[in-house]
């Protein structure tokens, strides 16, 4: 059986790079961890991989038993230590598992593009585009009815403070999820990062607006 020719060659790498940065492009847009390159290098990677398991078949097919399988199979497992990268936790919410998951889909387009299987891999990079893109606004419609967001809250450092806050927001029936205390260069002052849950229709800009009125209250940031 013949191997994979050059020009095969250059074009399962140059779709795979295409592919990839099609992915990618939507991740850098939202400035994720992993962006427009990351997903070239995971997917042109995998073909390039995919490829060299192929072509060691075929060199050594007559001589010993291999299976082309092996070495790519390899990809799906690594690729795991490089989206975990990707996945922070932020006080009572977590980040990045999106981004992992693109990376993952994106390894697999890239051992498509590799093996040859041209159809497969252009079909999953545009239901994972269209994904990306349009169903995060469904998914607002259906379960968006609260809202997770980051207050950076810079206060006057005095007993009480964190109290008045506090009381402020569960009478706007807003729900804290986490609050964390960072100190200021200013030993006077001290910054709270609030974790919140929101009603889907408040008015974010009044809530802050009516925060810095609050004595004591220097800086009202919207973190998220």
């Amino acid at each position: 059986m013949p191997g994979i020719t050059e020009i095969d060659t250059i074009v399962r790498i140059i779709l795979s790079c295409v592919l990839g940065g099609l992915i990618g492009l939507e991740r850098e847009s939202l400035n994720k961890s992993a962006g427009f390159r990351t997903h070239i290098l995971v997917c042109v990677g995998s073909a390039l991989i995919m490829i060299v398991s192929q072509e060691i078949y075929y060199m050594f097919q007559s001589k010993v038993a291999l299976d082309p399988g092996r070495i790519a199979a390899q990809v799906v497992s690594g690729i795991g230590f490089l989206g975990a990268g990707t996945i922070m936790r932020e006080g009572a919410t977590v980040k990045g598992l999106t981004t992992a998951a693109s990376l993952w889909v994106v390894a697999g387009v890239g051992l498509a593009v590799g093996s040859g299987l041209y159809f497969p891999a252009l079909a999953t990079t545009g239901v994972v585009f269209i994904a990306l893109i349009y169903l995060g606004k469904v998914e607002h419609l259906m379960t968006g009815v609260i809202n997770m967001a980051v207050l950076g809250v810079t206060v006057q450092n005095r007993p009480g403070q964190l109290g008045r806050i506090g009381s402020f927001l569960g009478e706007q029936g807003i729900l804290i999820l986490n609050i964390q205390m960072k100190q200021t260069r200013d030993d006077n002052k001290v910054m709270f990062q609030i974790d919140i849950k929101t009603p889907n229709d408040m008015n974010m800009n009044e809530i802050i607006y009516q925060l810095s009125d609050i004595p004591g209250v220097y800086q009202v940031e919207y973190l998220e």
